[in-house]
């Protein structure tokens, strides 16, 4: 199942659906109501929290229809990072199959390549809402504007980036092996980048870091009830 939403980046509904037809897999695609949740809206160090509330209300009837479990691609190396949604997923119900089997990304990339996955090597994705500063309002408009910004910079061809969203600023991350493309379309870059509304693009130097948002946090203690699961936190089976 795919959960659709304003958070979801262009073109993700269509590749899942394509990917469960190729694979011979049920599928459908829900909407979830985040955007309803004023707390979600907030945008506080609890926001992913809110979201896997809006996602298991939208998942967990149909689970039980078909006396099923609701399963999330949590990987080991997700544990590391600030991530409440983890914690409140769990809390619901769900499982994370991949963290109770110890595997890294890099071992289910690994394991995918052996299938024959063409997946296997695809960048990692994130809901758009993530490129946002904690406290800045999640609103459909600021996610557009993103999500259009990293469109364009798609159909430049860079692969493993993300547009991070500061008002009339965009801080453009990408990988330390796609700078040089970067640099040398930068004119490109500037220009699909505006085209979504933004008045200054800047240029991360420190590259590409999932997560990177959540350094701010840091200094600012998480709001109450925000854990985040760790692999001891997860019933053996």
């Amino acid at each position: 199942m795919t959960a659709v939403s304003p958070s979801l980046a262009t073109g993700e509904e269509l590749h899942c659906r394509a990917l469960a037809a190729e694979w011979e897999l049920r599928w459908q695609a829900v909407e979830t109501a985040e955007m309803t949740d004023p707390r979600y809206v907030a945008n506080g160090a609890d926001r992913c929290a809110r979201c896997k509330d809006a996602l298991m209300a939208a998942l967990a009837p149909v689970a039980a229809a078909e006396s099923a479990t609701v399963v999330l691609g949590v990987n080991t190396d997700d544990l590391g990072d600030f991530r409440p949604g983890q914690a409140a997923a769990a809390a619901a119900g769900a499982r994370f199959p991949l963290v109770e089997a110890g595997l890294t990304k890099s071992d289910v990339r690994a394991l995918s390549r052996r299938l024959g996955l063409r997946t296997w090597n695809r960048p990692a994705g994130a809901c758009l809402a993530s490129r946002l500063p904690y406290g800045t309002p999640v609103t459909a408009p600021t996610l557009r504007a993103v999500d259009a910004a990293e469109s364009g910079l798609r159909a430049l061809g860079l692969r493993e980036f993300r547009v991070r969203h500061h008002g009339a600023i965009a801080r453009v991350e990408v990988a330390e092996r796609e700078l040089a493309l970067v640099w040398s379309r930068r004119a490109e870059v500037v220009a699909a980048v505006k085209a979504a509304g933004y008045e200054i693009v800047s240029l991360d130097l420190e590259g590409f870091r999932s997560g990177s948002l959540n350094r701010l946090l840091r200094s600012t203690p998480p709001a109450s009830g925000s854990a985040t699961v760790r692999a001891g936190d997860l019933p053996a089976r």
